[in-house]
């Protein structure tokens, strides 16, 4: 603000020291001029009979302010005025055909708006927010206006009138040429208003809405260009679908509506609006996007000049966008997403091309989430086999330790431990399948219900001398620390019984035929005998 009142100072003194003679400046001074800007040319100086040229020909206008909205190129030229019969030095003024540095964007409710409301605008830069700035410009002064970032490159603009008619808003990045558009606010003191659209680009669809302050429900509205009405419908909203020169003009709306959401019985108005100027433009030229491959786009500007790099934005999955590092006329992609372009042309951008949309190459390594899943899916592969390894190394030492220990007490031969169960009725390792008996098989051993003894197998000692009567037998064992010595031979046999008898293991009261000892001890008397007649 300051350094905008400065040069206003300048600018009467520079009037006072030409004694009187008119002067040209443009009101707000940023550096250049977009096509769709609004800016003022300021007549200063004394005297009431003014005049306007535009290169050398006299101009309708008569005040010493002069307001040019949504500028094109045919606003170019060289402008002057007279004061007095005193003609100012003329001013230049260059309207350029692209797009600025920036964008400035309006919310829903166009640009129109009652007295004390307000606009929250939208700022958008390709790089980040540092060092930008946004700017008032109301009546004849110029204000600095706060912005709240709402990210690395977009932040929140409010926007107000204050008590002024109309007021323009635009930012800048300091110690540079780089701006924004500019976006015009008007003030209404009507009921009705319209809404149009700042800017409107030839061939786009045009949508003119008809509102009420205050959320009133419109019933029915009519449409009016340059005093005609255009509309039949009643509808509150009226579209032009492909908007041309012919659309030019003043447009206004009336609306027939009432409070109904406050009061059902609320009384119907039928108001008009205030009348907005529709101005149709050609607009910068837009880039256009050619696919030469599936991965290879290509982007041209066939109407652009001076316009040496491209800029490039990519849209990924996640509706993400991010303007990427490429400057060249041709890129090579590998993400999915949607692409588009535009041409730089050093003071500004062409108009962003058509959109591509590329869906990734099928096995293509250049998509991250694919190497992702994929690494991940392998992570876990390697960690299931090494579980699975580790397991079974770990049964395998588990089974051998078993194994090992089983040996050590035995004399001769390897048994395999049988795992108890309550209740449950074990059989001994047992070479015949039958019920009778051979040599070297056992009937099985009845637990019972109180007894909580753990009993190994007997098994029978490997080799010839087994039917010698030369094999070890592991010993029964319980819980109650009894010790049952198995069949053996030895010194201390009891009297009565033969070389190589067996001892009788303490259990219940059985009979002979119950008992398998008993059957084996006879059979080893029996081989005796026939040995000794032998």
């Amino acid at each position: 603000m300051k350094a905008f009142l400065l040069s206003l100072s300048v600018l009467l003194a520079f009037t006072r020291e030409n004694n009187g003679k008119p002067n040209v400046y443009r009101l707000p001074r940023y550096p250049s001029v977009y096509v769709g800007d609004d800016v003022s040319l300021k007549c200063n100086g004394i005297g009431e009979q003014i005049t306007w040229k535009l290169n050398g020909k006299q101009l309708q206008h008569k005040d010493s302010l002069m307001a040019l909205t949504m500028v094109t190129p045919a606003n170019s030229g060289d402008y002057s005025c007279q004061r007095n019969g005193q003609e100012s030095d003329s001013y230049t003024l260059t309207v350029l055909v692209l797009e600025p540095h920036a964008q400035l964007s309006l919310p829903p409710g166009g640009a129109v708006i009652g007295r004390g409301e307000a606009r929250v605008l939208t700022l958008q830069v390709d790089e980040e927010l540092d060092k930008w700035k946004c700017y008032a410009f109301r009546g004849n002064a110029g204000f600095v206006i706060n912005i709240m970032p709402d990210g690395i490159n977009t932040a929140r603009v409010y926007a107000d009138l204050q008590e002024s008619q109309r007021a323009t808003f635009w930012c800048m990045k300091a110690k540079s040429s780089h701006r924004s558009n500019v976006v015009t606010l008007m003030m209404t003191e009507r009921m009705v208003m319209l809404e149009p659209a700042t800017v409107v680009l030839k061939e786009q669809a045009l949508t003119l809405r008809c509102t009420v302050w205050g959320g009133a429900k419109v019933e029915e509205a009519e449409f009016y260009h340059n005093g005609s009405k255009i509309s039949t419908e009643g509808k509150d909203f009226y579209t032009i679908k492909s908007a041309t020169d012919i659309n030019n003009g003043q447009y206004r709306c009336n609306a027939t509506y009432k409070f109904s959401h406050i009061n059902p019985e609320a009384a119907k108005y039928t108001k008009e609006s205030d009348p907005q100027q529709i101005k149709v433009i050609d607009g910068p030229p837009a880039a256009s996007l050619a696919a030469k491959h599936k991965t290879e786009l290509e982007c041209s500007c066939a109407a652009c000049k001076d316009c040496e790099t491209y800029q490039w934005h990519h849209t990924d999955i996640s509706k993400t966008r991010k303007r990427l590092n490429e400057a060249d006329k041709i890129i090579y992609i590998t993400e999915p997403g949607s692409y588009t372009c535009r041409a730089d042309c050093s003071k500004g951008f062409s108009r962003f091309s058509n959109v591509h949309n590329y869906k990734g190459e099928p096995g293509g390594g250049g998509t991250v989430v694919v190497l992702l899943v994929a690494i991940v899916v392998f992570l876990g592969l390697i960690f299931i086999v090494t579980a699975v390894i580790i397991r079974l190394r770990h049964r395998n030492r588990t089974t051998v330790q078993i194994k090992d220990d089983g040996k050590k007490d035995k004399s001769g031969g390897d048994y395999e431990q049988i795992g108890l169960k309550d209740k449950a009725i074990y059989h001994t390792l047992a070479e015949s399948t039958g019920k009778e008996k051979t040599e070297g098989g056992y009937e099985a051993l009845e637990k019972k219900d109180d007894d909580k003894a753990v009993y190994h197998t007997l098994g029978a000692a490997e080799g010839p001398s087994q039917a010698e009567g030369q094999g070890g037998y592991e010993a029964l064992q319980t819980v109650k620390a009894q010790v049952y010595q198995t069949l053996s031979s030895g010194s201390g046999k009891p009297e009565g019984e033969a070389e190589g008898g067996y001892e009788q293991l303490p259990q219940k009261d059985v009979t002979a035929e119950e008992n398998p000892y008993e059957e084996l001890k006879a059979e080893k008397q029996k081989k005796e005998a026939t040995r000794e007649k032998e």
